[in-house]
Order: C-alpha cells, then sequence, then structure tokens
C-alpha cells in the first residue's frame, strides 16, 4: 500500500464533505479484492464502473485473523493491484449465510463474470478452497460467509 497516495486521497474526500460532517477523520480500513494484482484491478474496475455493488468473505478468515466483521457505515479504501486508491465504499448491509445458500440476486451484485449463480459458485469455490487452504482447513459448501453490501462513494481523482 502507498500510504501517502492513500493519505491523499483521503484529504482529498474529506476537502468534498462539509466541516460540520459526521463521519470521522481517521482514516478508514484499506484493502484490495481477491488474490493478486491483477484480481485487484479487475475487480476493483467493476467497483469503478458500477457493476460490482456487493463482496463475500469467508466467516472463517475473520475469526482467524481476529478481524472485526465489517457494519453498515463502515468505509474502505479500495486499492488497485499496485496499492494504490481507486474509491471509497461505504458497507450499507451485510448478511452471514452459508455458501450454499447465497442466491442468484447476491451473485448478479457481485458483478464478476456473467454475473450468474453458477459462474459465481464455480469461482468462489475455487477462490475460497484456495483461501482455506493457505488457513489449513478444507473448503466445504456448509461454510458461512459474510456477504456484503456497498454503494460508492468516492472515485479517485484523475491524474
Amino acid at each position: 500500500m502507498n500510504q501517502q497516495a492513500v493519505q491523499e486521497f483521503w484529504n482529498a474526500y474529506l476537502k468534498t464533505q462539509p466541516v460540520d460532517t459526521r463521519i470521522t477523520y481517521d482514516l478508514p480500513e484499506c484493502w484490495s479484492f481477491g488474490h493478486g494484482a491483477q484480481m485487484a484491478d479487475k475487480l476493483g474496475g467493476l467497483v469503478v464502473d458500477g457493476v460490482k455493488t456487493a463482496t463475500c468473505s469467508l466467516l472463517y478468515e475473520y475469526e482467524v485473523e481476529g478481524e472485526e466483521i465489517p457494519r453498515p457505515g463502515d468505509f474502505s479504501i479500495v486499492l488497485n493491484g499496485h496499492g494504490l486508491p481507486l474509491c471509497l465504499i461505504e458497507t450499507i448491509g451485510v448478511q452471514i449465510k452459508h455458501f450454499r445458500d447465497v442466491d442468484a440476486q447476491f451473485a448478479h451484485d457481485e458483478g464478476e463474470g456473467d454475473r450468474s449463480l453458477e459462474y459465481w459458485r464455480e469461482e468462489h469455490t475455487h477462490y475460497f478452497t484456495r483461501t482455506y487452504e493457505s488457513l489449513g482447513s478444507t473448503f466445504q459448501e456448509d461454510i458461512q460467509v459474510v456477504c456484503e453490501r456497498f454503494r460508492l462513494l468516492y472515485l479517485a481523482p484523475a491524474g
């Protein structure tokens, strides 16, 4: 992550807000989608284009890493594959459900591939299998996933 670029991005966003705004001025969490730079660029681009408005993570991963599950109202700076800010998003909804219970609408809102549930399940089975293996466990369809919906708040200035 390019800390200077992230701070400049956050400062530029704050300048767009009223002085008496209710948001905190603490730098939000910064992260990129997926595994690796190519996936971060591809999925981050879908957010910037307004196609991707949801994402899904393993509940187990949050537990193992001791991280808090996203909550409505949380802000995140989405990074590209080079650790530079692409955009700012706000979490607007979170549900924990079994992998097998993720529905077609959520798959569509993730914005990937042909946006079908079949595509979503195939790709996420591969993705979550790799993630589970890296955590020393095994993927199964009864795993719990954190289904997060978000809205795009701010794009990185061109340049």
